[in-house]
C-alpha cells in the first residue's frame, strides 16, 4: 500500500508537469489562430510561449529557423541540451525548432527532456508547419482574386492563376493536380484527352491490351513525365469544361491533398494511437471553416478510422461506415486511456454502444420518440491495456491458466485476484485515469470489462467478467485508488473459470484475448444518502421464451427493475423484474391480484454515497423514507387498496402509511417508455441486420443507452409432436407452461438435486459441496447425454437455499436444466430470459424447462426419480455422503437400454419426459450442407473407434512417454455422430520434449482426421481429435480426466499400445 501511495504522489507531480504542457500548447494554439498576423510576430510569439511549458522554465530557452532566419529571445545563447523537431510542410523541411536548456538537469527520458516534452515540442513543429502552409494557400488565393479582378479580366481566369501558382510554389501538388485533371478528362469521355493518354503511355499499350486479355506478364514501366504535357492537359481542359467546372476540380484536389497526412498516419500499420490522436487534431485544425473531401476519401478515412480505433470486424465495418462522421473519432480519442506505442482498440462492449449511438442519433433529428435518449459520458482504456499491465508487473505465466484443468483454474482464481489488485499501473495509464476522474467529477462510475471477444454474435460473453460500481466519493487520491483497484479486478477476471470454459467451448481458448475497459458514469440521482436510477433494465428484439401463445417471438421482451439494473441481469434468488413484451405490452405475466403482488420487485440495488458500497435495499422502507424525492415515483408504484390495484394519486399518496407495489403500469401505460424502446429496438435491429440485446436506464427524465450488442437467440425449432397413449412407467414427467420448441433425444443419465432433501440442508457449507457435486458431474458425465433437474432458481444471486449455485461452467455440458417448482417450500422458477444465466443457455442451446408438479394433470414421477438406483457414490466416491441430495440416475442401465427423450411443443405449451429406445440417428449440433451420407448411424462411431486404434498401433508409447491410451465419450460409447470429435485419453510421464513433440504429431492426426470426416459426411472443424492427458499424480488424486480411468460407469476404454520389447 505505501508503494502504491508513492506512485500516486509521484503521479501528481507528473499532473503539474501535464498542466504546464496544456497551458503551453492552449497558448501556441491562441497563436496560430490568428492568420492575419506577420509571420515574424507569430515565431517571436511562440519563441515567448514556448519555455513556460517545460520542467524548468527559468533555464530554458527556444529557437526557430525558418528559411534561413533566425528567431530567438535576446539572451538566448546555445548548449548541448537541446530539444529538437523539423517544421515540415509536404514532406518538406523548411525549418527547425529548438528547445534548450542553459546548464545542465537530471537526466531524464531523452537527456535532460520529459518524454511529454519531447512530443510537445513535435506536436508544434506539426501546428506551425500547418499554420505556415495556410498562410501560403491564402496568399495564392489572394493572388487569385487580384489578378481576376485586375484590368483584364476576360484574359485570366481564375483556376488558371491557381494552377500556375500551385506550379510556382509547390511542384509535387501541381503534379498531382495534373494527373488527376487528365485522368478526369478520360473519365468524362473527352477524345482529345484519351488521346493524349495513349501518346503518354504509348510504350504500354500492348501492355495494356495483355492485361485485358488476363495476360499474367508484368507490366514495362512507363518513362513519361506526366509535367511534360502539363499544358496541353490544361489546354484540353480549357476547351473542353466549363471554367468553374475545372477551378471546382482544382480547389477539391488541393484540398484532398491537404489531408494525405492523415491518411498516410492510417494506412502506416505502425501508427500507434499517438500517432493518429495527432494526425486527427491536426486534420481538424487545418481549415477552421471546414475541409470538403471527396465521398470516396472520406468513406476510406472513416473505414480506416474504424479499423484502428474501433474493430477490424467487417460485418461492423460494413455497418459502422455509413453513419460515423470524422468528429466521432475524435469524441472518442479525447477520452481514451492507452499505454505508450499502443495500438489496441476500444473492445467489444464500447464498440457496440458507440455504433448504436451514430445509428440513433441519425434518426433523432427527424422522430420525437427518440429526442430524451441520451448515452452516459463514457471513458475506454485501449484491449492492449491487459497485457501492458500484465507486463509491466511481470505476470505473463498467468495467461497459460487458460489451459490449465477447470477445476485448478477456479482454486487459483482467488489468488490471481489478489496478485491483480497487489499490482501497479504505468504512469501514463495513471495520468489518463486522473483526467478522467476530473471530467467525470464525484459522480458514480462503473468499471466494465470491454474484450475484443465480447458482444460478438453467438458470443457475447454475458456477464462473464465484472463490472464494479464505485462511489466515487473521498479525496482525489481515494478515488484514484478505488479506480485502480476495480480496474486491476476485472482485468483479473479474464481469468476466472466461467470465461475460461466459454472460450473453450467456442474454440476460442488460443485466441489472444485483449481487454478494454469501460469508465462510464451510473445515471441517476442522489437520493437522502443514496444514488440510483429511477429505472433501469434490458430489452431484447427477440422473445426467446413467450408466456402467452399471442405473443410472438419478434414482439421482443423487456426486463425492468427500480434502481440499478443488476437485478435486470443477474438472476436472483428471492426477487423477481417485471417483464414485458414491448410488441404486446397489454399481455403481462402475472394478471391475477396474487400474482402481481407475489411476482412484482421486493428489493433494488442502490449505491450508499456515505459508505462508499453498492448495497440492496427494500423497496417499502426506502419509499417510506425517501419516496417523496424520488423523481417519477407516481410511474414506478401503485396502491393495494381493498384487495384492488389502483394507480397513485399524486396528491394523497402517503408513503409512510399506503401500502405500495412496484407495478410500473404508469411507466407503461402513462408515458411513451413502451413504444420508445420499442423503436430502438426495431431501428437497430433493422440497421444492424441483427436482433439486439440492450441496457438502459432512466433518471426520472431522459432514456440513457448503456449497452448494445447482438442478441444470442437459439436456431428456429420446429416444434415437437407430443407423443400420445405413453404407460404411466414410462412418464418421467409432463409440463404445460413457459414450454419452447425443441426435442431432446437419447438423454442416458439424470442429475435430480431432491427439493424436498435439498430444504433440509441447514449449513451453508454442505449447500456450496451440492454444487460443487454438479460441478463434478458436469465435466464426468457424456456431453450432452445428461439433464440437470432441481429446486428453484440454477444459478441465482442471493440466498442459496432457493437455488442451487452453480456458474456457466457447471452446467456447461449438460442438454436440459430443469427448475422444479413445489407447493412445499418457496422454490419458484425465475423466468429469468433475459439474464446473463438465460443468455449462456440459450448460446450453447441448453433447453430450459421449469416444471409444476404440483399443479392439476401434471404427470411427476417421482418414484422413479428417487427410487431407481443412484450411482453418485459409485462416480463420486467424495461427496457419497451427498446421495440422499443429489441422485445420479444411469438411464440404460435402470430401463434395460432405454433412454430418456424430451419432446417440447411451444404451440401447445406441452412437454413431456419419456423412457423410450434410443433413436437411430442421434440430433446433429451443427447445421450440415447437402453431401451423401454413410448409409449407417453406427458408421460414424465404427469409423472413429477404428481411427482411434489405429492411431495407438501407429504411435511409439516410449518415444512420447505415454503409458496408457484410452477412447471415451461418444465414440466409445456408439453415440457419434458426424460432427462429433474423438476424445482420446493419454496416461502421460514424459518430458515437456516429449509432450510438445507428441501433440505436434496427434495435431498431424486430428487435422487429416478432420478433412477425411469431411469428405466423407460434409461436417468440418478445427481437427477431429479432443486430446487430454493425465498424469500419475492426477490418477492417485482421481482428479481432472482421471476419473475416467476403471471408472463405475462410463469408463473410458484402454486401447493396448504397441511396445518395442
Amino acid at each position: 500500500m505505501d508503494e502504491t501511495r508513492k506512485q500516486v504522489d509521484v503521479l501528481f507531480e507528473a499532473l503539474r508537469e501535464h498542466a504546464k504542457e496544456l497551458s503551453c500548447l492552449y497558448k501556441v494554439e491562441e497563436i496560430l489562430k490568428d492568420y492575419d498576423s506577420n509571420l515574424e510576430d507569430v515565431l517571436n510569439a511562440i519563441i515567448k510561449a514556448i519555455p513556460p511549458g517545460w520542467q524548468y522554465p527559468g533555464h530554458c530557452r527556444a529557437r526557430i529557423i525558418y528559411q534561413g532566419r533566425e528567431y530567438h529571445s535576446a539572451d538566448f545563447s546555445a548548449t548541448e541540451w537541446v530539444l529538437t523537431n523539423d517544421i515540415r510542410i509536404r514532406d518538406r523541411t523548411v525549418g527547425v525548432i529548438e528547445v534548450y536548456y542553459t546548464e545542465e538537469k537530471p537526466q531524464e527520458d531523452e537527456g535532460p527532456f520529459l518524454k511529454e516534452e519531447v512530443k510537445l515540442v513535435r506536436t508544434i513543429a506539426e501546428r506551425l508547419g500547418d499554420y505556415i502552409q495556410h498562410k501560403r494557400l491564402r496568399k495564392m488565393i489572394q493572388g487569385v482574386e487580384s489578378t481576376v479582378d485586375g484590368d483584364e479580366p476576360e484574359k485570366t481566369c481564375r483556376w488558371h492563376v491557381v494552377v500556375d501558382l500551385s506550379r510556382r510554389m509547390d511542384r509535387d501538388l501541381f503534379q498531382r493536380i495534373t494527373r488527376k485533371m487528365l485522368n478526369y478528362l478520360c473519365w468524362n469521355g473527352i477524345e482529345e484527352a484519351n488521346a493524349l493518354l495513349r501518346k503518354i503511355s504509348s510504350d504500354r499499350i500492348s501492355d495494356l491490351e495483355e492485361l485485358a486479355d488476363g495476360s499474367n506478364r508484368p507490366q514495362r514501366r512507363s518513362g513519361a513525365d506526366i509535367l511534360t504535357f502539363s499544358t496541353e492537359i490544361f489546354n484540353i481542359a480549357d476547351r473542353s469544361l466549363p471554367d468553374d467546372e475545372i477551378l471546382a476540380c482544382v480547389e477539391k484536389w488541393m484540398q484532398e491533398d491537404r489531408a494525405s497526412f492523415l491518411i498516410k498516419t492510417l494506412v502506416n500499420l505502425n501508427s500507434s494511437l499517438g500517432d493518429v490522436t495527432d494526425a486527427l487534431h491536426r486534420f481538424r485544425h487545418l481549415a477552421p471553416e471546414g475541409l470538403e473531401l471527396s465521398d470516396s476519401i472520406l468513406k476510406g478515412l472513416k473505414v480506416s478510422l474504424i479499423r484502428k480505433i474501433i474493430t477490424d470486424q467487417l460485418d461492423y465495418i460494413k455497418v459502422a461506415k455509413n453513419y460515423v462522421e470524422i468528429d466521432d473519432f475524435y469524441a472518442v480519442l479525447k477520452r481514451l486511456i492507452y499505454p505508450t506505442s499502443s495500438h489496441g482498440q476500444v473492445g467489444g462492449k464500447s464498440a457496440g454502444l458507440f455504433l448504436a449511438w451514430q445509428i440513433i442519433k441519425r434518426y433523432q433529428g427527424h422522430d420525437e420518440e427518440l429526442q430524451d435518449i441520451r448515452i452516459p459520458k463514457t471513458w475506454c482504456i485501449t484491449s492492449d491495456g491487459l497485457h501492458n499491465f500484465m507486463h509491466y508487473n511481470n505476470m505473463e505465466d498467468v495467461t497459460e491458466q487458460k489451459y490449465k484443468d477447470i477445476g485448478i483454474v477456479r482454486q487459483e482464481y482467488p489468488h490471481i485476484i489478489q496478485l491483480f489488485k497487489n499490482s501497479r499501473f504505468t504512469p501514463e495509464i495513471i495520468q489518463g485515469l486522473s483526467m478522467a476522474l476530473d471530467d467525470l467529477g464525484e459522480t458514480p462510475i462503473i468499471v466494465r470489462s470491454s474484450s475484443l471477444l465480447e458482444d460478438r454474435f453467438g458470443a457475447s460473453f454475458s456477464g462473464k467478467y465484472k463490472s464494479l460500481f464505485l462511489a466515487n466519493q473521498g479525496s482525489k487520491k481515494e478515488r484514484l485508488q478505488a479506480l485502480m483497484d476495480a480496474i486491476a479486478e476485472v482485468y483479473s477476471s479474464t481469468f476466472g473459470s466461467d470465461p475460461i470454459e466459454y472460450r473453450t467451448e467456442r474454440g476460442l481458448i488460443d485466441f489472444k484475448e485483449e481487454m478494454g475497459i469501460i469508465i462510464q458514469e451510473v445515471v441517476g440521482t442522489r437520493i437522502g444518502k443514496y444514488f440510483m436510477p429511477t429505472f433501469a433494465g434490458v430489452a431484447f428484439s427477440n422473445n426467446e421464451f413467450c408466456w402467452s401463445p399471442r405473443i410472438k417471438r419478434e414482439d421482443g421482451l423487456i426486463r425492468l427493475v427500480p434502481g440499478l439494473g443488476t437485478r435486470a441481469v443477474d438472476r436472483l434468488s428471492d426477487d423477481y423484474p417485471i417483464l414485458i413484451a414491448p410488441g404486446q405490452a397489454s399481455l403481462r405475466v402475472n394478471v391475477t391480484f396474487d400474482e402481481i403482488i407475489r411476482y412484482s420487485p421486493n428489493k433494488m440495488d442502490v449505491i450508499n454515497l456515505e459508505t462508499n458500497n453498492f448495497e440492496t435495499v427494500d423497496i417499502k422502507e426506502f419509499l417510506s423514507e425517501y419516496g417523496e424525492e424520488m423523481p417519477a415515483v407516481t410511474q414506478l408504484i401503485s396502491r393495494i387498496e381493498d384487495s384492488t390495484i389502483r394507480p397513485p394519486s399524486p396528491m394523497e399518496l402517503d408513503f409512510r402509511r399506503d401500502e405500495l407495489v412496484v407495478t410500473f403500469e404508469g411507466l407503461i401505460a402513462g408515458t411513451p417508455f413502451i413504444p420508445q424502446v420499442n423503436k430502438v429496438l426495431k431501428i437497430l435491429q433493422e440497421n444492424l441486420g441483427t436482433p439486439v440485446d440492450i441496457e438502459f436506464a432512466s433518471d426520472g427524465r431522459n432514456f440513457y443507452l448503456l449497452q448494445c450488442r447482438p442478441q444470442s437467440f437459439a436456431p428456429d425449432s420446429a416444434p415437437a409432436q407430443i407423443p400420445k397413449d405413453i404407460p404411466e412407467s414410462e412418464l418421467v414427467f409432463t409440463a404445460n407452461k413457459y414450454i419452447s420448441n425443441g426435442h431432446v433425444p437419447d438423454i442416458t443419465h439424470i442429475v435430480y438435486v431432491d427439493p424436498a432433501k435439498y430444504s433440509e440442508v441447514e449449513d451453508h457449507s454442505t449447500l456450496k459441496e451440492v454444487s460443487g457435486a454438479v460441478g463434478c458431474l458436469n465435466k464426468l458425465l457424456p456431453k450432452r447425454q445428461f439433464i440437470l433437474m432441481g429446486p428453484g432458481r440454477w444459478g441465482s444471486r442471493g440466498d442459496i437455499k432457493l437455488g442451487v449455485s452453480v456458474t456457466y461452467s457447471d452446467i456447461s455440458n449438460c442438454s436440459v436444466l430443469i427448475e422444479i417448482a413445489r407447493q412445499k417450500g418457496n422454490y419458484v422458477p425465475d423466468l429469468s430470459f433475459g439474464t446473463h444465466f438465460f443468455q449462456d443457455l440459450v448460446e450453447t442451446s441448453i433447453r430450459y424447462l421449469p416444471l409444476y408438479p404440483d399443479d392439476r394433470d401434471i404427470v411427476f414421477n417421482e418414484r422413479f426419480l428417487t427410487g431407481s438406483r443412484n450411482i453418485l457414490a459409485d462416480i463420486l466416491p467424495e461427496y457419497a455422503h451427498l446421495d440422499q441430495v443429489v441422485r445420479v440416475i444411469d438411464v440404460p442401465e435402470v430401463s434395460n437400454g432405454k433412454v430418456l427423450k424430451v419432446y417440447m411443443n411451444a404451440d401447445l405449451d406441452e412437454a413431456i419426459g419419456v423412457i423410450s429406445f434410443p433413436e437411430s440417428v442421434p440430433e446433429a449440433s451443427v447445421r450440415k450442407r447437402t453431401y451423401t451420407q454413410p448409409r449407417n448411424s453406427d458408421d460414424h462411431w465404427r469409423w472413429r473407434l477404428n481411427m482411434a486404434e489405429r492411431i495407438a498401433e501407429t504411435m511409439d508409447p516410449d518415444l512420447f512417454g505415454v503409458k496408457a491410451y484410452y477412447v471415451f465419450g461418444s465414440t466409445k460409447n456408439g453415440t457419434a455422430g458426424p460432427g462429433s470429435d474423438i476424445d482420446i485419453l493419454l496416461h502421460f510421464s514424459g518430458t515437456g520434449d516429449q509432450r510438445d513433440a507428441l501433440m505436434q504429431w496427434l495435431d498431424g492426426w486430428s487435422m487429416c482426421l478432420d478433412e477425411m470426416n469431411y469428405l466423407r459426411t460434409g461436417y468440418r472443424s478445427n481437427g477431429l481429435l479432443d486430446v487430454h492427458m493425465v498424469t500419475d499424480q492426477d490418477i492417485r488424486e482421481q482428479s481432472s480426466f482421471a476419473v475416467k480411468i476403471n471408472a463405475v460407469t462410463d469408463a473410458a476404454r484402454e486401447i493396448p499400445l504397441k511396445r518395442s520389447n
